[in-house]
């Protein structure tokens, strides 16, 4: 135990795990934001200034989370080694420091995209294969989507 305690300590601070919640650092936010931007375009100030509510990202565990600003602010009574996430899941930091967008970062997207297509039926299976999607399978395009942008993929 005693071991383990001194080599953690030894440990760069960048290898460490914080417990809790956090905001992100600048250099977390340009990389999350850059992701953001290709889907969503210029309108990222959207995701955090709502009409409905504020939001806020957060970091926990190399996961960034996208939660309303009075839920966290209400988490904040719980301790941070019981609090296990919080609010919409965008993506993770991989160990080499780069962001990924993850599965739960749909819904958010979905929202705000720039560019969408919508897939037919016949050519979904393609798809969620790995496939490519031919022309013929494209039910509907957003008017004026550039080529090799990121675009959110919906089935008719």
């Amino acid at each position: 135990s005693r071991l383990i305690s001194q080599v953690f300590r030894d440990l760069p601070v960048r290898l460490r795990r914080p417990a809790g919640m956090r905001p992100l650092t600048e250099d977390e936010t340009k990389q999350v934001f850059e992701k953001l931007h290709k889907y969503v375009g210029k309108d990222i100030k959207t995701l955090i200034d709502r009409p409905d509510a504020s939001y806020v990202i957060r970091l926990q565990k190399g996961r960034v989370f996208y939660v309303r600003e009075d839920i966290m602010r209400r988490a904040t009574n719980v301790s941070r080694e019981k609090l296990i996430s919080l609010g919409s899941c965008l993506g993770r930091f991989t160990h080499s420091g780069k962001f990924r967008l993850g599965i739960g970062a749909l819904d958010v997207l979905s929202e705000y995209a720039k560019f969408k297509v919508w897939v037919r039926p016949t050519a979904e299976m393609q798809f969620l294969y790995g496939n490519h999607v031919l022309k013929s399978g494209l039910g509907r395009i957003t008017e004026g989507t550039p080529a090799y942008t990121g675009v959110v993929v919906y089935s008719m």
